[in-house]
């Protein structure tokens, strides 16, 4: 058979992440700091960006949810004088210190981060019993240690229920967390971003371990363009091969809130919190720049390269700032209980509930979420708590905020001579509270208060 050379069209869908969604995505997983450190750095690269004066542009941060500009009162010397107060102050008052123990919180860690998933994944009670199992077998990578064989057997569930948990643990986040090897890590990450074929997925499927050799050698071995399979492992570089990295840290985090939750009249509103946020604008010098035909042809492409790069970032933090502020409303609305009468009023929430009411992704509602924090009338609290997982009670579901919330009542009215013991306030959260609950749980939340067992509490007679 006769080989020949022709040309022809091909059309095939392919999941392109642009520049710019990259950059919305990125910004909007930031916290409150951590998007700040990342301006500032924008500032000094990007020279076209400089801070905002007053009567430049407004930047969102100064609207706050009921639509009306939020004017600045006050000297410099006030801004460090007072901490920001969503609440209007009296002249008779005296002003309160900052509570900055209030405001230092311990790292999540990859176990709780995982934890918190499985609660609001609407496991069956088996399938929560093997996904913790899974994840207290996990390293420091993200790494499943154990064989599901093995796991199988220690549960005594089928080796499929095993898979089929750990398959979706796989697309918790971070992505990938729970594989067997770093090639099969590298795949759910593919499939996360919607390549399920291609080259990428075939260069990691079949040929991971040659990749050293370079481009040449795969474009021979894969039968395709060099180009295209740079363009290949540029997408396969970007991935995170050690999930569990960014939750290997323990150090303490300080933490400023992200938004505000306050009341006015009889509703509650919701603010950005933007105290020391650089405030950005294009700057108009490179504009005029721009159209001044002396200024040299590679200058103006530099220019305007930078001023693309600009406007993207300015339009990405709109974005941000807008989603944040609707979830934040959102929860608002749903929390409201809480937010009036405290912890104990918490309601079970899902992610998927809150993202059907902005009208966005549950994966979006997620990023939103993660490692940001809200100032509230009963503290400081990850946006993450607003959604508890939920228990059954006579009228209802109770969230496992509210269950702890009773257990400290109980704790606090037990006689000191004759403290309950986990078997007893079990009995009790049912005789008084209407909620049916395990002992080993009540023992688990009992912990997670850092309440010690029944004969460390009793005092002598």
């Amino acid at each position: 058979m006769a080989l020949e050379l022709k040309i022809g069209l091909e059309q095939r869908p392919e999941l392109i992440i642009t520049p710019q969604l990259r950059l919305a995505l990125k910004l909007l997983q930031l916290n409150r700091l951590e998007l700040e450190q990342y301006l500032r750095e924008e500032l000094e690269k990007n020279p076209v960006l400089e801070a905002d004066f007053p009567g430049g542009e407004i930047p969102l941060e100064d609207w706050s949810s009921e639509g009306g500009l939020r004017m600045e009162e006050g000297s410099w010397e006030d801004l460090f004088e007072e901490e920001f107060s969503p609440y209007p102050s009296m002249v008779f008052e005296e002003r309160e210190s900052v509570d900055w123990e209030a405001r230092v919180r311990k790292e999540e860690g990859l176990y709780d981060h995982l934890l918190w998933q499985v609660s609001l994944a609407g496991f069956s009670e088996t399938e929560r019993g093997v996904a913790e199992y899974l994840i207290r077998n996990l390293d420091e990578r993200g790494y499943l240690v154990v064989d599901p064989e093995e796991a199988s057997g220690d549960l005594g569930v089928p080796l499929e229920v095993v898979e089929r948990v750990r398959e979706r643990i796989k697309f918790f986040d971070p992505v990938g967390v729970g594989s067997l090897s770093v090639e099969e890590c590298l795949l759910a990450q593919l499939s996360y971003l919607g390549v399920r074929d291609g080259l990428a997925v075939r260069i990691v499927r079949d040929y991971f371990r040659e990749i050293p050799r370079g481009v040449d050698f795969l474009a021979r071995r894969l039968g395709a363009p060099a180009e295209e399979v740079e363009r290949a492992l540029s997408l396969i570089r970007g991935l995170e091969p050690f999930p569990g990295r960014a939750f290997s840290g323990g150090a303490t985090l300080y933490v400023v809130p992200d938004v505000v939750f306050f009341r006015e009249g009889d509703r509650w509103r919701v603010r950005l919190y933007e105290e020391g946020f650089p405030r950005l604008r294009i700057s108009a010098r490179y504009r005029r720049l721009l159209a001044d035909p002396t200024v040299p042809r590679k200058a103006k492409m530099f220019i305007r390269e930078k001023l693309r790069s600009a406007e993207w970032l300015l339009k990405s933090l709109d974005q941000r700032g807008r989603t944040l502020l609707r979830v934040a409303e959102a929860l608002a609305e749903l929390q409201r209980d809480f937010l009036e009468k405290g912890p104990a009023h918490l309601k079970p929430l899902t992610l998927r509930e809150v993202a059907e009411k902005v009208g966005v992704h549950e994966s979006t509602v997620s990023r939103v979420t993660h490692h940001k924090y809200a100032e509230t009338p009963h503290g400081l609290f990850e946006l993450k708590f607003f959604f508890p997982s939920g228990l059954k009670r006579g009228d209802g579901t109770v969230s496992s905020e509210a269950v702890r919330e009773y257990l400290k009542e109980l704790v606090a009215s037990e006689d000191p001579r004759r403290p309950y013991s986990d078997q007893e306030l079990a009995r009790m959260l049912v005789d008084k509270y209407k909620v049916k609950i395990a002992r080993r749980t009540v023992a688990k939340y009992r912990e997670l208060l850092g309440i010690p067992p029944a004969r460390a509490r009793k005092k002598p007679v």
